[in-house]
């Protein structure tokens, strides 16, 4: 069994990076990904203008996170998908609708948060 390393701020220096090289990645390759910064933008703006509470912005950014990680994950397992196999299959197509679904309960249940943050206020 491998020892573990020590910790060193030059090894998450490099983590870090290897992540934010990943989120440009992400957004030069995912046409949904400038879909979901609009989108993310609009709703600051309007919590700002709207005066939402701190629960409320809690509940935001806690549905945008959710989004933005369902997003992520779908990108990498699709892209994973992509590597082992260009041929189309079943069970891969299968695995991949899966893997899109998780984006839309994601986007879903962003939206009801949406609502019942913003509709009272613009009521």
């Amino acid at each position: 069994m491998k020892k573990d390393k020590t910790f060193s701020v030059k090894a998450r220096g490099r983590s870090i990076r290897y992540a934010v090289n990943g989120i440009v990645l992400f957004f030069k390759s995912e046409h949904n990904a400038i879909i979901h910064l609009l989108i993310t933008a609009v709703v600051i703006l309007l919590s700002l203008v709207l005066h939402v509470s701190a629960f409320e912005t809690i509940a935001l950014v806690m549905a945008i996170g959710f989004v933005w990680v369902a997003e992520l994950f779908n990108t990498a397992i699709e892209k994973t998908l992509d590597f082992v196999s260009m041929e189309k299959s079943p069970p891969i197509k299968f695995i991949k609708d899966l893997s899109a679904a998780a984006v839309l309960v994601a986007v879903l249940i962003a939206v009801v948060v949406g609502c019942i943050v913003f509709i009272p206020r613009l009521w």
